[in-house]
């Protein structure tokens, strides 16, 4: 996965690093803390420009929040739990884990967006409380981005001052990006048969 983001970034310049931040905002398997460094490293081999790399990766993922914040809003809150209740074993989730959520995000609202952008994994969750709770777009837009901006900018700055040691980083980043690909997979399959059982006792 190492090499094949470093050739989408070096062959597609900016509009594949910007595609490539919205597509991790859409399905996270390939990670933001692969993408950003990358655009790092090839920026501090003179082959990126390292502000249009924040710039382009802050971009790509504010648009990769997008949809998630208007599935969110188009669902609603009654429909979401209604679809919980339905495929709950599926989703891993009940209605009442819904309106827990619906609940939680109006108490935190705009810092649970912003804190929630620095959060990998919840960086892309966070976006469909906000649209079931009808957060306004234009802030909900403006904490994204601000959140966004502060977690590229720190990856493409640890990319940038690690390009030395690409070599070195390229030997663990790679194992590293696979294990949490499995890890979120494993967790799935284990909330979906811890589901399943207690279902079964219930029957």
């Amino acid at each position: 996965m190492f090499d094949w983001v470093l050739s989408v970034v070096e062959q597609a310049g900016y509009l594949g690093l910007l595609a490539l931040m919205f597509l991790e905002n859409l399905f996270p398997p390939i990670p933001s803390e692969l993408i950003m460094p990358l655009a790092g490293f090839l920026a501090a081999q003179g082959k990126m420009d390292p502000l249009l790399v924040v710039l382009t990766g802050t971009a790509g993922s504010v648009l990769g929040a997008l949809p998630w914040y208007y599935a969110g809003r188009l669902l609603g809150r009654a429909r979401l739990a209604g679809l919980a209740g339905r495929y709950g074993f599926l989703l891993t989730i009940d209605p009442p884990d819904v309106d827990r959520a619906y609940d939680w995000f109006r108490r935190y609202g705009g810092t649970a967006v912003l804190a929630g952008r620095l959060v990998p994994a919840i960086r892309t969750l966070i976006s469909v409380p906000a649209g079931l709770t009808h957060m306004p777009l234009l802030p909900f837009l403006l904490l994204t981005t601000l959140g966004s901006l502060a977690w590229t900018a720190v990856l493409t700055g640890a990319g940038y001052a690690l390009e030395s040691q690409y070599s070195r980083v390229e030997a663990y980043v790679d194992p590293i990006s696979k294990a949490v690909i499995i890890a979120i997979a494993g967790l799935y399959l284990w909330r979906v048969g811890v589901r399943l059982l207690a279902a079964g006792r219930r029957g």
